[in-house]
């Protein structure tokens, strides 16, 4: 019955030579898949698995294997796909550091540690130790965040936009916002300040043009219904040219001076100054508190280098009032990322050593020579794989993105891999190329441009060279075999 022809033969009879579920079953070769992946998950695997194969033969399938070794080969093929997980490791060498869709910020190995114990162990999360009673669980980071910001206090929720709906919700609702209209953003995922202020029950007032705000522009629109007075970072575009936009100490000024407090959302922010380490200066949250802002905003996986999380540190009293909102209840983060925060938080003491314990730093401070030298030696070692097809490895100087909304005009000097086609027929394997990397047992992204495949490789760690120019070799090798 193996590779039946179904051109010759009926497919009423072929239909009919298909083994049943029970026959299945009661093969001795099925009782390893059982006992691996269960009984029942045999019984809808092996289902789904007959299905396939009728409605291949009901639509004409030139050839089929329909030996019983050869079904039970397929069905155990599913369900290791099905046990595959969707959250996967990927090499990220698409150019940009922190990519949203990759997962942005990768951490440091303190703060894998540190989450791995507190999923693994019972924690102290909302319990003082020292009282024996229920605790806070924001004072795990509390203390530190302070400390690095120079601020009164600190809650933390699951992320920035998270962090300035619960602001806004417990502070303007039904009250007015002032912001320049050159600072009403949009982020990835349709995220809108107008928007993100309507569902927080605050009004929306708009001062100045795209291009210039003045002071006078917030003095004339305040009023009794004024809440707040908001300054937004526009981290991910820049207006340049003819502009103009109020210093934020005279924006806590004007605020004060009408009994109102003024807060500062600064999107992706950094803890330090980039600067120090040879890198685009970003505004940070100590700044921004020390020019008089009563409520600082920022993200946690992004340029701070942690976990997933939104950060508001400012006057005491206007945390505790947004802590006693109902909703920071439902924005909370859990106890795997205030522990990953910590321990990222921790390092930011010592900020000598961060280059060298910070993943995000080391990987936005490596040196331009350093990553020619690795695209050299992979090239090396990929010139005999790649030596009979039309196909050239060079070693090109590229830009790479910071990314998240983080520093959208400057780029960062790098070296990419290139796999440049030399031929027409050529170009076409290079996307299935690019398309069997994406899918192979580790997943490389890069990027095709000017018809050419780019991996920069400013984020690949030495330890996933050899890795790489695996899985690269396979993929060359699956790609040639699929013309």
């Amino acid at each position: 019955m193996n590779n039946i022809d179904v051109a010759r033969a009926p497919v009423t009879d072929l239909l009919s030579r298909i083994p049943s579920v029970d026959r299945l079953l009661s093969l001795p070769d099925s009782l390893c898949i059982q006992s691996t992946y269960g009984r029942q998950s045999f019984i809808e695997a092996t289902r789904t698995v007959l299905d396939s194969m009728r409605k291949d033969i009901l639509n004409g399938s030139t050839h089929l294997d329909i030996s019983e070794q050869s079904i039970l080969g397929r069905i155990d093929q599913y369900l290791i796909d099905r046990q595959k997980p969707k959250l996967r490791q990927v090499i990220n060498l698409s150019g940009t550091v922190l990519h949203t869709n990759l997962g942005r910020a990768v951490m440091p190995a303190e703060a894998v540690e540190a989450m791995v114990a507190a999923a693994t162990e019972p924690c102290a999360l909302e319990y003082d130790l020292g009282e024996g009673k229920r605790g806070d669980r924001d004072e795990i980071v509390e203390e530190l965040l302070c400390e690095l910001t120079g601020a009164e206090a600190a809650t933390v929720v699951n992320n920035n936009a998270a962090a300035v709906f619960l602001l806004l919700q417990a502070l303007s609702n039904r009250k007015e916002t002032i912001v320049s209209r050159g600072e009403l953003i949009e982020i990835g995922g349709a995220f809108r300040i107008p928007d993100i202020m309507k569902r927080a029950g605050a009004k929306l007032v708009e001062v100045g043009t795209t291009n210039r705000t003045h002071a006078k522009d917030f003095q004339e629109a305040l009023g009794q219904k004024t809440a707040l007075i908001m300054k937004v970072h526009t981290s991910n575009y820049v207006v340049q040219g003819f502009t103009a936009e109020v210093p934020e100490k005279q924006l806590a000024d004007i605020a004060h001076s009408h009994g109102i407090p003024f807060v500062v959302d600064l999107g992706s922010g950094t803890l330090i100054d980039l600067a120090l380490y040879g890198l685009p200066t970003e505004p940070t949250p100590a700044q921004a508190i020390k020019v008089g802002a009563d409520l600082v905003t920022f993200s946690g996986d992004k340029l701070l280098g942690g976990p997933q999380a939104g950060i508001i540190v400012g006057k005491k009293e206007l945390i505790q009032k947004i802590k006693r909102n109902p909703l920071k209840r439902a924005l909370r983060v859990g106890k795997i990322t205030l522990a990953g925060l910590e321990a990222v938080l921790r390092l930011y003491r010592h900020p000598e050593a961060l280059p060298q314990r910070l993943t995000v730093l080391k990987q936005l401070t490596r040196n331009e020579t350093d990553i020619q030298e690795q695209v050299m030696r992979l090239i090396e070692k990929l010139r005999p794989v790649f030596a009979s097809l039309s196909l050239e490895l060079r070693c090109l100087a590229v830009k790479s993105q910071i990314g998240s909304g983080s520093l959208p005009v400057e780029r960062l000097l790098s070296a990419a891999l290139m796999i440049q086609p030399l031929s027409k027929s050529a170009e076409k394997l290079i996307l299935r190329i690019e398309r069997s990397l994406r899918a192979g047992q580790t997943p490389v992204i890069g990027r095709v441009q000017d018809r050419a495949l780019l991996f920069d490789l400013r984020c690949l760690r030495p330890d996933q060279e050899a890795d790489l120019i695996a899985l690269m070799t396979d993929a060359l090798k699956r790609s040639t075999e699929s013309k």
